[in-house]
């Protein structure tokens, strides 16, 4: 019987980004990442988090793969909820440069406390365009 082989991807911190297909347009891309893990710096153990990543592309947007990767190189890392997440925010704003970028990261229990950290990048004069409310 034969088994698959493991893919030779690797951890990596290159992130990739292709030219935004609408860059006349402000639209918004929306990525979940519910299987975040990095360490406790103070005891080693694992940290587990969902990532919600929300931004109004300028002219690149995320390869997604490339950001897979990405995350997944912060598995054997030690950090602290707030300094990793302002890193991913701060690597993928100077990645593509988006219009604006939303990161909430929300940080399993741990010792009875649930961590959520939202942290954002605005491009310089920037203004958002005005929501629409539908009946």
């Amino acid at each position: 019987m034969s088994f698959p082989t493991a893919s030779k991807n690797q951890p990596s911190r290159d992130l990739e980004a292709f030219p935004n297909p609408e860059p006349g347009r402000d639209y918004t891309i929306r990525i979940n990442i519910p299987e975040f893990t990095c360490l406790c710096p103070k005891t080693g153990q694992p940290d587990f988090a969902t990532l919600h990543i929300e931004y109004v592309p300028d002219g690149l947007c995320v390869e997604l793969k490339a950001l897979k990767l990405y995350i997944w190189s912060y598995r054997d890392q030690g950090a602290f909820h707030e300094a990793v997440s302002n890193q991913i925010l701060a690597d993928l704003a100077a990645a593509i440069d988006p219009k604006f970028m939303r990161l909430r990261a929300e940080f399993n229990v741990r010792g009875g406390i649930y961590t959520t950290v939202v942290v954002e990048h605005r491009q310089s004069g920037w203004i958002p365009p005005e929501p629409v409310s539908l009946p």
